[in-house]
């Protein structure tokens, strides 16, 4: 059902300062920062109507901040492909949209004499609810925070971090089909495109010329074959659909095959909606739906409750009390092997399996989803303390993922040091944490196959 009128549901907003609406100000403003699209975009949707209701103009912010952790030229490349686009249809909808190069707060503060309502979307990180706590404190006019990118809104599945799957599917499966409705952006009544910035918007027509321009490191080269971009995410998501959705459950797990959706990094960025791909698929009859909904909202959304709700999700305290206990029990161990963080950098270990993995990683910007699980699992094992290795998995990941710094990624690294897990077996290193090797990959897949897929898409 696509929903007219008041399309943004009250539970997707929050108001995060108590400050009034500025009817003498010139625009209302949407700050553009976690979802960067304008279909099923609910926090523009939002945007839209105060500014029509209010009769002013809408204006879209975005600002890219050129020192963010452990991001590289890669996701900056990727992040500003998908906001050109959205700039151009912006202006297609009579919408200005202004760009800051010189940091993202930095660019509000010359803005906010002229705003008389701030609407952003929501994000879950640090760095991200620093800037919102940074800008509501210096902002005179009413701001809003609307959640965009996921489908049920985290506070309205669980007030606390979930211990598992099992206990977020229960409260989040009845939700699903009441907030993930579709909308229609209405148009903007007050339309005008000589609005007044206290500064020049960014050029976007030679992004990489701008990413080199920002100083901004560039690990792992641009990933060519990765298009950032809502267009580029529909044609993902259309081709998922009609050749890899089926046989998706039995698949997915074989790295052979690369049997994925490709479509994280788009999440990441908020260039597609997680509502938009629901209703792509969920009506079709194919008996793969259910398995790959089950990652697309509960597992995604899982990830979004631990960063949420856990202070530390990306540091050593943020990881289960038994599953701490249990690896520092066995912390004085003899290792097999040790490794140096450039020596798993530069996927230069004894195991063909793992510097394969490695290598996906960074030449392509992605990791086949069960690989990052063994790929994991052995960083535990190789690091000389599983506090190293832990730190050393998330800053490769959030180094070289096209999808780095996610919730999925934060979730999925902290899963194999024993988070979202149960206690097994104890053994050596790993205490009660789930154990990976080898032997397992080779019992249950074509490995040999998964070296020369890899072999061949990283040597083009």
């Amino acid at each position: 059902m696509v929903r007219y009128g008041i399309m943004v549901d009250e539970q997707r907003i929050r108001k995060i300062n108590n400050k009034p609406t500025l009817h003498e100000k010139q625009y209302v403003v949407y700050w553009m920062q976690a979802s960067g699209r304008v279909q099923q975009n609910e926090a523009l949707a939002f945007a839209i109507e105060n500014a029509n209701a209010l009769r002013k103009p809408l204006a879209v912010y975005f600002g890219i901040n050129p020192h963010f952790a452990e991001a590289t030229a890669r996701h900056y490349r990727f992040m500003l492909e998908g906001i050109k686009e959205v700039q151009q249809e912006l202006l297609e909808r009579s919408i200005p949209m202004i760009i800051s190069s010189f940091g993202v707060v930095e660019g509000l503060k010359k803005l906010q004499s002229q705003i008389a309502c701030l609407i952003v979307d929501r994000a879950y990180t640090h760095i991200e609810r620093s800037w919102r706590k940074e800008v509501s404190a210096f902002l005179a006019c009413s701001f809003y925070e609307v959640e965009a990118n996921v489908v049920v809104p985290v506070e309205a599945v669980s007030d606390k971090e979930e211990y598992s799957a099992a206990t977020l599917r229960r409260k989040i499966e009845p939700m699903i089909s009441y907030f993930a409705q579709e909308i229609l952006l209405p148009e903007v009544t007050t339309k005008s495109f000589s609005l007044e910035f206290p500064f020049e918007s960014a050029d976007l027509g030679n992004i990489p010329l701008l990413v080199e321009s920002l100083g901004i490191e560039q690990k792992g080269g641009f990933a060519l074959h990765l298009r950032g971009g809502s267009t580029e995410a529909f044609s993902k998501l259309d081709d998922f659909i009609e050749r890899k959705l089926v046989g998706y459950d039995t698949k997915r797990n074989d790295p052979a095959l690369n049997h994925s959706s490709g479509l994280s990094p788009y999440l990441h960025f908020g260039q597609i909606s997680p509502v938009t791909i629901y209703h792509a698929v969920k009506d079709l009859d194919i008996s793969d739906v259910p398995a790959f909904l089950e990652q697309l909202i509960v597992r995604r959304e899982l990830a979004y409750n631990f960063v949420a709700f856990n202070p530390f999700y990306d540091i050593w305290e943020g990881l289960p009390a038994w599953a701490r206990r249990t690896l520092q029990t066995h912390e004085e161990d003899p290792r097999p092997v040790t490794y140096s963080y450039e020596e798993l950098e530069n996927g230069e270990t004894h195991d063909p399996y793992w510097n394969a993995a490695q290598k996906e990683l960074v030449v392509l910007g992605g990791m086949h989803n069960y690989l990052r699980m063994y790929w994991g699992k052995k960083i535990l094992e190789w690091s000389p303390t599983p506090k190293q290795g832990f730190s050393w998995a998330l800053r490769l990941n959030n180094t070289y993922q096209a999808d780095g710094r996610d919730p999925n990624g934060y979730a999925g690294v902290a899963w194999c040091f024993g988070k979202h897990d149960r206690p097994w077996v104890e053994r050596p290193i790993f205490g009660n944490i789930r154990y990976m090797n080898d032997r397992g990959l080779e019992r249950k897949f074509n490995m040999k196959a998964y070296l020369k897929r890899i072999e061949a898409e990283t040597s083009t």
